[in-house]
């Protein structure tokens, strides 16, 4: 850190020495109109001096030691590194090696991890088969399957992803094509892929923040994957009594408020994603007059399989387009799912736990900083996530040299532009800040890449805990921390 005191002093005597000549020379030149000064918005003669007298690196160190002593972060928990990837060097700091809780920041491990194991361009596939033999009436004297991947998208429209109509009416499409006229036979939800559907919450997971219901694990079972909320409310006798409940579908739980805080939507329960495509594809194949004798039916393993031939497969975006929307948006029900993918490609089941091996395994293998590292889940809802601003930086700095990083940069909320900075750097930093935010109650973080104005590329993290005030207050204190950097 930079001497403080031995700066400021500096900057005192000078700014006394500039503020005397100019009130020597007001006292000649006097005019009404610096009565009014307040109005003409002018930075203070001290800040000219200090941007006179200091060097950037200075100006950094000058503002975050101020920030020690700011009402909102004085008794909080924060660090804060800028790094130089070119000389590997760390530019300004401040508790860099102290263990925080990182929020959505965590994704960029998540994100980074599929990207690596999966390569951008990895797409899942949503496939309809058939069983059997279609007759010379058209009629399929067999089944129909629908064969999942683990697609996170499926149904969404995130990402540039199909609904379920669209994807229903190409299924349809498939069938036409083959002559299939009617169905004797069921349809079979093949999804072994989700045996691992979780049934707890992660450790420490916030489920429910800011009366807000995030999606803490990759299942749709019982959610709308379009909505990620679910409010019910339980109505009493007599109708005057009314009482609302939020609910986790993953800890079975029903926890009682007083008053109804949501939104005024109230959701309904949606089954799990393919079982809403497959119902959904058999509901339109009787509409349009294709008979099915059958019913919809999950299997998820089948010891003899059938001999099947593929009528219609859907693939979902890319890996690079899906994990642009999980940046750009936090998306946690995309990050989660990311997690449990890397889990099945690697150790051969979807589940939380696997993917969080992977994950760290990961991480071990490309020399990440594990100091301090405690990864519980992949999107970073978990409170017992940990990690340091410097391990950050030093993770964000190897990644430039790797093939995917064009790709995984551009996932970045731009400052002032795009994502969840589009509110941030709208004026100062505006198009040169490049990073991934993370919200937790009383909770704010910031990890990235920055453009300075002489056209050098850093690297930064910025992670405040238990700060006071609003989150305005705290961005507004993040902003004036990285001002400086800029000019670097």
């Amino acid at each position: 850190m930079v001497n403080f005191r031995k700066y400021i002093s500096g900057v005192t005597v000078l700014a006394a020495g500039f503020l005397f000549a100019q009130s020597t020379v007001s006292t000649v030149l006097y005019s009404q109109n610096y009565d009014n000064k307040a109005n003409l918005n002018l930075p203070s003669p001290a800040a000219y001096v200090e941007k006179a007298i200091l060097s950037p690196k200075e100006l950094v160190d000058i503002s975050v030691n101020t920030m020690m002593t700011d009402p909102v972060l004085k008794n909080a928990t924060w660090g804060f590194v800028v790094y130089d990837p070119k000389t590997k060097k760390i530019i300004s700091s401040y508790n860099e090696n102290t263990p925080l809780v990182p929020a959505s920041t965590t994704k960029l491990l998540t994100t980074e991890t599929a990207m690596s194991m999966l390569g951008e361009n990895y797409r899942w596939m949503t496939q309809l088969e058939y069983s059997g033999e279609i007759d010379e009436n058209g009629t399929l004297n067999g089944n129909l399957y629908i064969v999942g991947s683990g697609d996170p998208s499926l149904g969404t429209n995130k990402a540039g992803a199909w609904s379920y109509k669209d994807i229903v009416s190409d299924f349809a499409g498939g069938m036409a094509r083959e002559g299939i006229k009617k169905v004797n036979g069921d349809i079979i939800i093949q999804t072994a892929l989700f045996k691992g559907n979780a049934s707890v919450l992660p450790e420490n997971v916030v489920w429910l923040e800011n009366n807000n219901y995030y999606l803490p694990v990759g299942t749709t079972r019982e959610i709308n994957p379009a909505n990620e909320k679910l409010i019910v409310k339980k109505s009493m006798n007599p109708a005057a009594d009314k009482r609302f409940f939020y609910v986790s579908p993953y800890a079975n739980k029903m926890v009682y408020a007083e008053k109804y805080e949501g939104n005024g939507t109230l959701t309904t329960k949606l089954p799990d994603a393919p079982a809403f495509l497959a119902n959904s594809f058999r509901a339109t194949l009787v509409k349009t007059g294709v008979a099915v004798t059958g019913k919809v039916t999950p299997k998820m393993t089948d010891a003899s399989p059938e001999v099947r031939k593929m009528i219609s497969a859907y693939k979902s975006p890319t890996l690079g387009d899906i994990i642009y929307y999980t940046n750009q948006r936090s998306d946690n029900s995309l990050a989660e799912a990311l997690l449990k993918t890397v889990g099945f490609q690697k150790m051969g089941d979807q589940t939380s736990e696997s993917g969080r091996i992977v994950v760290n395994g990961h991480l071990k293998d490309i020399a990440f900083d594990l100091e301090g590292l405690n990864y519980m889940d992949g999107s970073g809802l978990s409170r017992s996530n940990h990690v340091t601003p410097i391990s950050q930086v030093k993770f964000l700095t190897s990644l430039m040299d790797e093939k995917f990083y064009k790709t995984y940069f551009n996932s970045l909320p731009i400052g002032g532009q795009s994502g969840t900075l589009k509110g941030m750097f709208i004026s100062e930093g505006n198009g040169q800040v490049f990073a991934k935010t993370g919200t937790l109650n009383k909770v704010k973080t910031l990890a990235g890449y920055l453009k300075t104005n002489s056209g050098r590329t850093l690297v930064f993290s910025l992670m405040v805990n238990n700060y006071a005030g609003s989150v305005g207050q705290v961005k507004s204190k993040m902003e004036t921390i990285l001002k400086p950097a800029l000019d670097l």
